[in-house]
C-alpha cells in the first residue's frame, strides 16, 4: 500500500489539534470576563487559538489600530530592502502637522523642510501616533496615501483580514474604513512573526521629536512587565481601542478590545483578559521536532525498520493542568516502501487525564528506498502469507 505524500504544514497540524483539544477537561476553566467593549478576542499568538471572544467579526472603526497596517508596510518594505531606516522622507503640505485634517489629533509634529528619518517616522506612527508621519510614509512608500491606501488593502486580502477595509493610513473617520478584533488580532501576531527586530519599538515608552517629548498611550507597558506592545486607538465614533501583547513564562498572548469607554476602561479590560489568558491556559510543545516515537517494520526496503514521528513542532493551547500529556501511536500498517520523508503512515493521538487533546499526522522521518527484485519477492511472499493468517 503506497502512502499519500504529506505537503501540510506544521500549522495546519496546530490548528487540527486544536479542534480536538478544546473540548479536554484537564484542567477547570471558569467563564471567561465579560468585559465593557463593543468587540473584543483573546488569542495565543503561538497556536492561533481563540480563548475569549464578543463579537470578534463586528466590522468597527479601528481609529489609531489602523497604524497596525501602516508600521506592517514599513517594516516590510525595509526588510525587502526598499526602505532604510536612515532614508530622509520629505514632508508634503498634506503630510505637514498642520494640515487641517490632522486638527485636534495625535501628531508627531514633523513640517515642510525639517528633516525626518523612516526611523523617526516609524518611532512617530508607533509610539507618537502621528497621524501626519503615517501621511509622510505612505507618500514616500507608495508616491500618494491614495496609492499607499491600495498596498494596505492589498495587505489585508494577503493576510485574510476578510473584514478590513482601509480608506486612510492613520485611521481618522471614514465610513468604509473598518475593521474587526479577529482582524487586528491576525494583524498584530503578523507583526510580531514577521518583524521580531521593527516589534521592538512597539514597547518603547516615550519618544522625542522636534524637542516635543511624547509618551506611549499603551499605559501596561508601565505596569506590567510582560506587556511589550502594541497599539492604543481613539475617535469619537470609535471609542477607546487597544490591541495588546504580553509573554509569560513562554507563552504570548494577543488581546484586541475595541470600542471601549476611556483610557482606563480599555487597559483595565486588557488586563482582565491578559491575565485570565495566562491563568487558566498555557501553551505546551509535547513533542519534540524530528523524534523518533516508533519503529516500524516496513517491507520491500532498503531496511527492516522505518523511523516515524512528527517532523516539525507541534503547538497546543490547553488548560493549565498538573497532568501529564501521553501518547499513543497508530501505524497503517502494512507499510511497503518506497518511503519519502513527509509521508503520512499514522496518527499520533495525545491525551491528558484519560481526554483526547490532539490527533496529528504520523510521519516518516527518514526515507526508505525499494530493496533488489529477490529481496522484494520473498518480502512479498512472507507478507501475503502473514495477511493470509490474519
Amino acid at each position: 500500500m503506497r502512502t499519500v505524500r504529506h505537503s501540510l504544514s506544521c500549522y495546519f497540524f496546530v490548528l487540527c489539534a486544536h479542534a480536538t483539544g478544546a473540548s479536554a477537561q484537564s484542567g477547570l476553566v471558569p467563564a471567561p470576563p465579560v468585559i465593557n467593549a463593543d468587540s473584543y478576542l483573546l488569542m495565543d499568538f503561538d497556536t492561533r487559538r481563540v480563548l475569549v471572544e464578543h463579537h470578534p467579526d463586528l466590522q468597527l472603526p479601528p481609529a489609531s489600530l489602523t497604524k497596525l497596517m501602516t508600521a506592517y508596510i514599513l517594516a516590510q518594505e525595509v526588510q525587502l530592502g526598499r526602505l532604510t531606516l536612515n532614508d530622509v522622507v520629505p514632508v508634503s503640505r498634506n503630510a505637514w502637522s498642520q494640515n487641517p485634517v490632522f486638527n485636534g489629533s495625535s501628531l508627531m509634529w514633523i513640517e515642510p523642510g525639517k528633516e525626518v528619518t523612516v526611523g523617526q517616522l516609524e518611532r512617530g506612527i508607533v509610539i507618537s501616533s502621528g497621524n501626519d508621519a503615517t501621511v509622510a510614509i505612505a507618500e514616500h512608500i507608495a508616491g500618494s496615501e491614495g496609492a499607499f491606501v491600495d498596498l494596505m488593502n492589498q495587505y489585508a486580502v494577503e493576510l485574510q483580514l476578510t473584514g478590513t477595509h482601509f480608506e486612510n493610513s492613520h485611521g481618522l473617520p471614514h465610513p468604509d474604513h473598518l475593521s474587526t478584533t479577529r482582524d487586528l488580532a491576525s494583524l498584530a501576531a503578523a507583526a510580531i512573526r514577521d518583524h521580531p527586530e521593527r516589534y521592538a519599538v512597539y514597547k518603547e515608552r516615550s519618544y522625542t521629536y522636534n524637542d516635543i517629548t511624547q509618551y506611549n498611550r499603551n499605559h501596561l507597558l508601565r505596569e506590567d512587565e510582560s506587556v511589550d506592545g502594541l497599539k492604543t486607538g481613539y475617535t469619537r465614533v470609535a471609542g477607546y481601542g487597544l490591541v495588546a501583547s504580553a509573554e509569560r513564562s513562554g507563552m504570548r498572548l494577543i488581546s484586541v478590545v475595541m470600542g471601549s469607554s476611556s483610557t482606563a476602561s480599555r487597559k483595565q479590560e486588557t488586563r482582565s483578559l491578559l491575565n485570565y489568558g495566562f491563568r487558566f491556559y498555557e501553551t505546551v510543545r509535547p513533542i519534540e521536532p524530528g523524534s523518533v516515537l516508533e519503529k516500524a517494520r516496513i517491507w520491500k526496503g532498503t531496511a527492516d525498520h522505518v523511523s516515524l514521528g512528527l517532523r516539525d513542532e507541534l503547538v497546543l493551547t490547553l488548560p493549565r493542568s498538573s497532568a501529564e500529556i501521553e501518547q499513543r501511536v497508530e501505524v497503517d500498517s502494512p507499510l511497503v516502501a518506497p518511503l519519502d520523508a513527509g509521508d503520512i503512515v499514522g496518527r499520533i493521538v495525545l491525551t491528558q487525564s484519560g481526554e483526547p487533546v490532539a490527533e496529528v499526522p504520523l510521519e516518516v522521518i527518514d526515507p526508505i528506498g525499494k530493496s533488489g527484485f529477490f529481496a522484494r519477492l520473498w518480502d512479498g511472499i512472507v507478507l501475503w502469507f502473514q495477511q493470509l493468517l490474519s
